[in-house]
């Protein structure tokens, strides 16, 4: 098939194509499922809120466990990952299905298996998004992000009407027994799937220190911590129509379970229409021109569903939404990713996923109990209003630019050689290094040592601290401390080829002999409570 978009161009890599498509059928499966859990909702209980909580209980476990999975994918093999998660939630789809046949559901009952079911989402999603940027090459990364939008969207729009065809001419174990059988082909796909992947030097950081890393990481990056409130804000308000829907079509267009499916398919073709014009889009328009656009956008379609009794018009008003939906959403991970190295890409994007949807969980559960208390088209009207504040809140916080920075490792790092035989585990570590700096250059030696510390903390430095001396006021000393020389050793590794401008500018103000004078020293009390420091023992960085 020949494609005139650059969108399509990661479909050139096998390996990505194929995942894709098998992706295609398993997403396929779970809109399937979750018409009928969000029909069977309706038929089992008459409370909105307990409506709304389907979505809320797929999209909870993605805000909690998130920040771990990705701590995971950054550590550990991603593919053995997506496997297990794929492989727990066909268990869970296929409990459910027998539960469903046997006539044992209960609100509570589906509540906690969308629950698991949202679980396993969880666990696979930061693997299978960091693992984009190992399939295809850096160029094709904001494609390859937008064709998983669009890959999702594809089976929104036929998957959703499939879907209430299937709840109404067979019921909802129905829905649940195909949601199973699609996870079959990828689960396959990713079993074949050898990926090559770099032998580390270091060990693995312990859970608690890779969770405190990437948190780290992204509370350093201004670009990072805007796209986490945006996307927070557009969670939360961007969730009433999803959460909603059953309720809309029921109530205020009259319609069944059909008419609910028909009306997430025209979400999915705005969502389709919105990821193939994307990489017009981004040619086109600022980021921040192109999240206020989906912000409108989507408030507008609010107010659509909440005043319209027609379903034709509503499903209009649904086209343009689905089109924001993926537009803000792709948006967001793709700078996410342009903007994280590889080495904590995982955490940034799990972080990224656990505020977002946190707001969608958080928004669901809010616009339910604002429906039951003051009226469904008065709960959609009132999240338009909180889309509306988040076009408002961009001129505070704008989107960053699409530049893409060189995040691929810097590499410039020699190991020293040291006179003392240390464990990977000695420390406490000082560094200390030395500047020579004239009175003229001051003002940008300053500006630089602003950039460092934050590089120098983004990085794993600790107690970073800059000091003149009061005798020689020329001589500057940058200090900093890592927990362990392997820590040390895992810092120096981490910096990035974008890093080097300020490296290198730093370099050029000191007016010493040669480079600055780089001192390392571990810290020692007078009787130190373990004596970790050995003679004539190797390094072992595994041990």
């Amino acid at each position: 098939m020949a494609y005139t978009s650059s969108t399509f161009a990661p479909l050139r890599h096998e390996t990505y194509r194929t995942i894709w498509f098998a992706s295609l059928a398993s997403n396929f499966g779970g809109l399937i499922q979750a018409v009928g859990a969000a029909w069977m909702m309706t038929a089992i209980t008459s409370s909105e809120d307990m409506v709304a909580l389907v979505q809320t209980s797929t999209a909870l476990p993605i805000m909690l466990f998130s920040l771990i999975s990705g701590a995971l994918a950054d550590n550990y093999d991603r593919r053995r990952i997506m496997l297990t998660a794929q492989s727990a939630m066909l268990v869970v789809s296929i409990l459910l299905t027998a539960c469903a046949i046997l006539g044992w559901v209960t609100p509570g009952l589906l509540l906690f298996f969308t629950f698991l079911i949202g679980c396993g989402t969880a666990l696979n999603n930061p693997s299978w998004q960091a693992s984009v940027g190992d399939m295809v090459p850096r160029a094709d990364l904001p494609d390859a992000v937008t064709l998983n939008s669009m890959g999702f969207n594809i089976t929104r729009s036929v998957g959703p009407a499939i879907g209430g065809a299937i709840v109404a001419a067979a019921g909802a174990a129905a829905a649940f027994a195909v949601n199973a059988l699609s996870y079959v082909a990828l689960l396959y796909v990713l079993f074949r799937w050898r990926p090559s992947t770099p032998a580390s030097t270091l060990p693995r950081e312990t859970l608690g220190s890779a969770i405190f890393a990437g948190m780290r990481y992204v509370s350093m990056s201004p670009n990072l911590e805007k796209i986490l409130l945006r996307g927070l804000l557009f969670g939360i308000g961007a969730s009433s129509i999803q959460a909603l829907l059953p309720v809309v079509a029921l109530e205020l267009v009259s319609g069944g379970p059909l008419t609910y499916g028909f009306m997430l398919g025209a979400f999915g073709i705005g969502a389709i229409g919105g990821a193939i014009l994307s990489t017009r889009l981004r040619e086109m328009f600022s980021s921040e021109t192109i999240i206020r656009l989906a912000f409108s956008g989507f408030a507008f379609s609010a107010v659509i569903a909440a005043l319209s009794p027609s379903a034709v018009l509503t499903s209009v008003g649904l086209i343009v939404a689905g089109a924001c939906w993926v537009s803000a959403l792709s948006l967001f991970n793709i700078i996410v990713q342009l903007s994280t190295p590889r080495w904590v890409v995982g955490r940034a994007l799990s972080l990224y996923q656990t505020v977002t949807f946190g707001g969608i969980a958080g928004g669901s559960w809010l616009w339910g109990v604002a429906a039951d208390r003051y009226g469904l088209s008065n709960a959609l009207l009132m999240s338009a209003a909180v889309l509306l504040f988040g076009v408002l809140i961009g001129l505070r916080f704008s989107m960053p630019a699409f530049a893409s920075l060189n995040l691929d490792p810097l590499n410039r790092f020699i190991e020293p050689a040291l006179g003392l035989d240390i464990t990977p585990r000695s420390g406490p570590i000082v560094i200390q290094v030395y500047y020579q700096i004239a009175d003229d250059d001051l003002a940008e030696f300053m500006t630089l040592m602003e950039e460092r510390r934050r590089i120098r903390i983004r990085d794993g430095a600790r107690n970073w601290a800059l000091m003149r001396d009061l005798e020689n006021p020329g001589l500057w000393t940058e200090t900093y401390h890592t927990p362990t020389w392997v820590e040390y050793i895992r810092h120096n590794q981490r910096r990035t080829q974008a890093d080097a401008e300020n490296t290198d500018r730093l370099r050029a103000l000191h007016r010493g002999d040669g480079l600055p004078h780089v001192h390392r020293m571990i810290e020692r009390q007078a009787i130190p409570p373990v004596d970790d420091v050995f003679h004539k023992a190797p390094i072992d960085l595994h041990h």
